[in-house]
């Protein structure tokens, strides 16, 4: 009767092990997400997050699907949840902040990545975000002024592109050709990164 016992047991840990974990179903979606299956990684993305609501990556990974989906509240509400499960993700601003900006909330948007700044000063791709920001807000100057920081650590051809277009909007011809000149040569990596909202 004992060794029935130990049977089941050992039966019932090795279907436990078959069920996906929290984890797993994270990784999952990632996989997805990475091969531009949107759809398919927020599902995985939910059942992650069914399994461990406490989880802020799941909320990261999930928020990242719904922007891109172009879903910007609930991206928004996502990169809420990862700032409350930690108020020091100094990338969680950023993402909110871009989700924020993506709605037109300028203002709350450049509060929200100067926080992210503020604890993380050498994050270029948040300066990337407040740049942009800046120029949605007219305020061209600011925006090159963040483009050209970024530049000067790590030059891209998305970030060039974007200080040109700045200059452009300051009649800045000559410098605006320059960038662009330098974006279109290849001579630079055409991204700043991949951008996951949330290292």
């Amino acid at each position: 009767m004992k060794q029935l016992g130990i049977i089941g047991l050992l039966l019932f840990l090795g279907a436990c092990q078959t069920l996906p974990t929290s984890a797993e179903w994270l990784a999952r979606g990632d996989g997805y997400f990475k091969d531009g299956k949107l759809q398919q990684a927020l599902k995985a993305y939910n059942r992650a997050q069914r399994l461990n609501p406490d989880n802020p990556a799941v909320y990261s990974s999930r928020g990242a699907a719904y922007f891109f989906m172009g879903d910007f509240p609930a991206a928004q509400a996502d990169f809420v949840q990862v700032l409350q499960l930690n108020p020091y993700r100094a990338d969680g601003y950023n993402a909110f902040a871009s989700a924020l900006a993506a709605q037109g909330y300028f203002t709350e948007a450049l509060e929200a990545v100067n926080l992210g700044i503020r604890l993380s000063p050498g994050k270029m791709q948040a300066y990337f975000t407040r740049g942009g920001i800046y120029f949605m807000l007219g305020q061209y100057k600011e925006a090159v002024a963040d483009y050209t920081r970024v530049l000067r650590a790590q030059p891209s051809a998305d970030v060039y592109r974007a200080r040109g277009a700045a200059y452009a909007k300051m009649e800045k011809k000559a410098q605006a050709e320059e960038d662009f000149k330098v974006a279109a040569s290849g001579a630079v990596p055409e991204k700043l990164s991949d951008y996951t909202m949330i290292d």
